[in-house]
């Protein structure tokens, strides 16, 4: 859960769903690299949602701290978490400086010179050797109230009150930047349908793609089928005054051909929560593609970045002809009978639209 200030100081509060080690902790403590743009933190990973008596989303963070992935986690990706943990944190499975300082693969800066390093298995280890030095789930354990830029409200007991949802996860292929659900439902069917290359923080090591339902795969505590039909029923409850987020999805990992990330990603990913925020403020800045709203080109500020509209916006049949079969075996491999017919529905609604392209 995260707040977002634009430069007029129109505040929105956005709540996320990545897999493990795909960016949740860095979209919370952003440093957005837009001027005038302030992101502050409500919490990393869990939040507890219920309408309030007004019809409007709420949410809490119901954790004490943050437990995040330390390799990767540097001044350059993170600099609030890097702040963060600067004192009374607990790391497990990190390397250890000989002055007493801890270490992991990302870390942005070598250890000084005349410091010795123990990995994580309790042997020495230097810059260029084979092993990782942290493992590759290594983690940080520390209060909230350390981080720099905790939002005010982050403590409240009403929570505060959703306007966006954000699914996402790691698509080096295929899968834009973002994009917009048409409608709650279509959104709940692109939460059932994320996928994402399998990370440390997850059981899978490598880079198998895994579906990954609402980031809730390793996660489900009940009828994976019923979870669906919950999402569902929140978005035809309550009546006219129900006043429900609208939804998204990102990917900051396309690469390019050379294999590097086409979306320098980070503080940049900025760019892509101020485009929401215009949505979100009655924008006529998408326009409707077979997968979903796509931002018009010019319409999201990429000045400076270098990167081109088609480059993170490809929309491609053979990809999503593969994407919809590939759903639809997995849908009835792993839901069968109890997959609402409603996602099914939303299933060939974008079959037939692929089929147009």
């Amino acid at each position: 859960i995260l707040s977002v200030t634009d430069p007029r100081g129109r505040k929105r509060y956005l709540a996320a769903a990545f897999p493990s080690a795909c960016g949740k902790t860095n979209l919370a403590m952003m440093t957005p690299a837009l001027p005038g743009w302030r992101v502050q933190c409500v919490g990393d990973d869990i939040a507890w949602m219920k309408f309030d008596d007004e019809g409007r989303l709420r949410a809490i963070n119901p954790e004490r701290g943050f437990f995040g992935v330390a390799p990767g986690t540097s001044e350059k990706t993170n600099p609030a978490a890097m702040a963060t943990i600067r004192s009374n944190t607990i790391f497990t499975n990190v390397g250890l400086t000989s002055d007493g300082g801890v270490y992991w693969e990302g870390m942005g800066q070598a250890p000084p010179p005349g410091v010795t390093v123990t990995s994580w298995l309790g042997q020495p280890w230097k810059p260029g050797d084979p092993e990782p030095c942290a493992h590759p789930n290594s983690r940080f354990c520390v209060p909230a109230g350390q981080c720099p830029i905790m939002d005010p409200a982050w403590e409240d007991p009403e929570g505060v009150p959703i306007d966006a949802i954000i699914f996402g996860g790691r698509r080096p292929k295929g899968v834009p930047l973002v994009l917009e659900a048409f409608g709650w439902r279509h959104g709940v069917f692109l939460g059932s349908a994320m996928r994402s290359e399998a990370t440390a923080a997850a059981e899978h090591s490598g880079r198998r793609l895994m579906h990954d339902p609402f980031a809730m795969r390793p996660f489900f505590g009940y009828n994976a089928g019923r979870y669906l039909s919950h999402w569902l029923a929140l978005g035809e409850g309550g009546g006219a005054s129900r006043r429900l987020p609208k939804i998204f999805h990102v990917n900051w990992f396309l690469t390019d051909q050379s294999g590097a990330f086409a979306w320098p990603g980070f503080g940049h990913n900025a760019r892509v929560l101020a485009w929401i925020c215009g949505r979100l403020d009655g924008l006529d800045s998408a326009e409707a593609t077979p997968v979903g709203l796509l931002p018009r080109r010019g319409s999201l500020d990429v000045a400076g970045v270098g990167v081109a509209h088609d480059d993170v916006f490809p929309l491609r049949k053979e990809f999503w002809e593969r994407e919809a079969r590939e759903l639809r075996d997995y849908f009835q491999d792993n839901f069968g009978p109890d997959l609402p017919a409603e996602v099914m529905e939303e299933l060939r609604g974008l079959e037939e639209r692929v089929k147009k392209m």
